[in-house]
């Protein structure tokens, strides 16, 4: 993220009580929805956002066979333990200098009975597992699964606490004025941060940025797996996290026990096919949002019934004048990018929605502070004002993984193609890799179908709304992975598990038993 140096955040003032409630269990949504990444274009988005399974080189597949390491369990509070691992930074040299990754587990709470591990990872790219695993694994996962399993959650190289990377001091000064680039003013702001964030990646991360790619990951999970002690590997993985469960299925096929992947990733889009998929499903859940809205006598942003008129007027409002955010102590106003930002994060769960309703009602009324903090998650601000690294891992991962246009006439080519099947939401996702024209070290590898997967039968979750990973992606996955069967969940929001008790009662009888329901169930 690119623009304006922005001021740094004071408490809440006593005022904004209701706000940080609302925003408290906002959060908490997004956590039930397994979405602890960047959202949206992110998601990251990839989070989400990003991908395809990895052409691995021949040198790669060639090195010898990292030593087997040992973790080292500590005590960590709330019933946690938490380890360290070190794995070959380029597995081309694994005797090389090492990556340090950052584990935690819950164990099982019936070690009699106990199956192995259950090893979870919640998107991004740049979400942390470890963070995820301790906020959400008792709220997500039933008494039963978490008897028979360790959980485990493993921060990715470069991301959270696993020798993370950092590109700037602070992201503040990053974030653009208008990310949507739809002025030759603003295009200059963003391509301006994009080079500077690029630079600052590449001068501070120099040794390890050519090695965060999810190729990579997928390896470093093999070493967790053994690390463990299990003999295969059971895997949920949800967003991004899919692109590094079907990345692990195509290198290490006969080492897999059950592997769920929930909100899948596409592995064969290009960077273009990937953000136009994007950009058609969060303009169509969008309208969802729009018309439920102006149906609901209730909705504060009904705007008489026409909440999609009174939505553009707000946001080209915005556009000329950043709005206020009056109940928030040193704050800066709401602008365009912030206002974006907050939309684009509560549409991953259809329970965000009437807090989306209330913000934008409240943004009409000349106050953007809700609007404001909604959108903090999707930036990685923390309440003190600090920032997590997932936006600097996002990119390192992220180019990496898609090759990205270096001629920015390209972005807006895109930008026109998309903004023409999606008005609302086609520029900012055209221009959302924009730091990969700059980016310091090629990408690793072209996107590609998987073909000829050895993988024993794969469970992939879809759901029919999903604005991050569209239900096509889900059905193209299941049809690459050969023997995979497709579990459908026709709802709203990014990804499915513990958002319906029917799909979560078809996952846990698969982690537990490894029983596949029949082809093209359904779970509404």
């Amino acid at each position: 993220m690119h623009g304006a140096t922005r001021g740094r955040t004071a408490p809440l003032s006593t005022a904004t009580r209701h706000i940080r409630a609302a925003v408290l269990l906002f959060v908490a949504v997004l956590l039930a929805a397994c979405s602890s990444a960047p959202p949206t274009p992110r998601e990251p988005i990839p989070a989400a956002s990003p991908s395809r399974v990895p052409s691995v080189s021949p040198s790669r597949v060639a090195a010898p066979t990292p030593a087997l390491q040992s973790i080292d369990w500590s005590d960590c509070g709330g019933g946690f333990q938490c380890g360290i691992l070190d794995v070959p930074r380029d597995y081309a040299n694994p005797s090389g200098p090492v990556v340090r990754l950052a584990l935690i587990r819950l164990a099982a709470s019936d070690p009699a009975h106990r199956i192995g591990s259950l090893v979870v990872n919640p998107g991004g790219p740049g979400g942390s597992a470890v963070d995820f695993v301790r906020q959400a694994a008792e709220g997500i996962f039933p008494a039963a699964v978490r008897a028979r399993f360790d959980i485990v959650g493993v921060d990715p190289r470069g991301v959270g606490a696993s020798t993370p990377i950092r590109c700037v001091d602070d992201l503040e000064h990053f974030i653009p004025r208008d990310a949507r680039a739809d002025t030759p003013a603003d295009l200059r702001d963003l391509v301006a941060g994009a080079k500077a964030f690029a630079a600052g990646c590449g001068r501070r991360n120099a040794e390890l940025l050519a090695h965060l790619g999810t190729s990579d990951v997928a390896r470093d999970l093999d070493l967790v797996r053994a690390a463990l002690g299990d003999a295969k590997l059971t895997y949920l993985g949800f967003s991004y996290g899919t692109l590094i469960g079907a990345t692990y299925a195509s290198l290490f096929p006969d080492r897999i026990r059950a592997m769920v992947l929930d909100g899948a990733v596409d592995p064969g889009l290009s960077q273009a096919q990937f953000r136009e998929g994007q950009a058609r499903a969060f303009e169509a859940a969008f309208d969802r949002f729009l018309a439920q809205c102006g149906a609901d006598a209730g909705c504060p942003f009904r705007s008489g019934g026409h909440p999609g008129a009174a939505f553009d007027k707000l946001m080209a409002r915005i556009d000329q004048h950043p709005i206020p955010t009056l109940q928030l102590a040193n704050r800066e106003p709401t602008g365009p990018t912030e206002a974006w930002q907050a939309v684009i994060q509560a549409l991953y769960s259809r329970a965000t929605w009437p807090l989306l309703a209330e913000a934008l009602a409240e943004a009409a009324r000349g106050d953007g502070s809700l609007l404001l903090l909604m959108g903090d998650p999707y930036r990685g601000r923390q309440p003190d004002g600090s920032y997590s690294n997932q936006q600097d891992a996002y990119y390192a991962i992220t180019c990496l993984d898609w090759p990205a246009p270096r001629d920015l006439s390209a972005y807006a080519d895109l930008a026109d193609r998309l903004t023409r099947v999606a008005p609302r939401f086609g520029r900012s996702l055209a221009y959302n890799d924009i730091d990969c024209a700059f980016w310091p070290v090629p990408p690793e590898r072209q996107p590609k179908r998987l073909s000829g997967t050895e993988a024993p039968p794969i469970l992939v979750v879809g759901s029919t709304g999903d604005p991050a990973t569209p239900y096509a992606w889900a059905v193209s996955l299941a049809q690459q992975l050969g023997k995979a069967v497709l579990l459908t969940r026709e709802g709203e929001g990014h990804t499915a598990y513990g958002k319906s008790t029917c799909i979560d009662k078809v996952v846990n009888a698969y982690l537990l038993d490894t029983p596949l329901p029949a082809a093209g169930q359904r779970c509404t």
